[in-house]
């Protein structure tokens, strides 16, 4: 039987973690590659602001929620917070007198501008669709931990920390989204969020895709050449945005909730690890 809230053992805290992301400075810091590093720099590109916006789509309904879900939608809050200063400092050490960082924050903004004038419901929809997507790529790097071989150590520490925390967290917003929506119709929330889910798979691979172009194109790459590269990396090898398909489909099944795969086993060694980075003491 599938889990339809988050599990009532599963506490969503915050680690307050610093890293060391001077190897940024250096260019292609995923072991020399200009493409894989396109790529993660254009995800991290869109966090800041979009992670603001996740915090601020549950923030709205807080005072619609009680127990366990509010305390951890605080948990989340303060989860996405530190992620969105870490992926900052990250943003910040790419060189931007080379790349068209500048150009591609203001795209971010714009389309994040967009998504927070569409209300609130909106913002919540649009959060628990891209919730499932980072989850999904989490999932795939905890099942391919090749990923991020020869990339420098704390910036591969970044992405293994975000991806443990995206885990923990994957049902808060969705859980929230159930509780303001439950006297919706099951047919109406479930086309809610299938239509969402739809638009949003289109527009983040897209926009992503093209981000990552950009940033090749200021190493040399045609514009033909680059989108040809970031498309290959992301659909093809290692295929960022593919190899998670299972769990990506499993959001258009009726009754779905993204604790059905329960994936507290593949994190624990992670989560053990940043536990102690964080001075927390380890579970027993």
């Amino acid at each position: 039987m599938s889990a339809k809230t988050t599990p009532a053992d599963l506490a969503v805290e915050p680690r307050d973690i610093h890293f060391d992301l001077e190897a940024a400075r250096k260019g292609h810091w995923l072991a020399g590659d200009p493409v894989g590093t396109a790529v993660f720099n254009a995800l991290s590109l869109t966090f800041p602001d979009g992670e603001r916006l996740f915090i601020d789509a549950v923030k709205h309904y807080r005072g619609q929620l009680k127990g366990k879900l509010a305390e951890d939608v605080k948990g989340f809050i303060a989860q996405e917070a530190i992620h969105s200063r870490e992926h900052h400092v990250l943003n910040q050490l790419i060189d931007r007198d080379r790349y068209p960082v500048a150009e591609i924050e203001a795209q971010i903004r714009g389309r994040v501008k967009e998504s927070r004038n569409r209300g609130p419901m909106a913002m919540l929809i649009s959060t628990i669709a891209l919730e499932h997507f980072t989850a999904m790529m989490a999932e795939m790097h905890m099942a391919h931990r090749d990923l991020f071989d020869g990339a420098a150590p704390d910036i591969e520490r970044l992405w293994r920390w975000h991806a443990m925390e995206e885990t923990e967290h994957k049902a808060v917003a969705f859980d929230v989204f159930m509780e303001v929506t439950k006297d919706w119709s099951p047919f109406l929330r479930y086309r809610r969020r299938v239509i969402s889910m739809a638009i949003i798979t289109f527009m983040f691979s897209r926009n992503i895709s093209r981000y990552a172009a950009r940033l090749l194109e200021a190493d040399g790459y045609s514009p033909e050449a680059a989108l040809k590269a970031v498309k290959a990396y992301v659909w093809k090898k290692p295929g960022l945005f593919s190899r998670g398909w299972k769990t990506y489909f499993a959001w258009y099944r009726p009754g779905f909730h993204p604790w059905d795969q329960d994936s507290r086993a593949e994190v624990a060694v992670w989560k053990a690890e940043f536990d102690s980075a964080a001075g927390r003491p380890a579970a027993a």
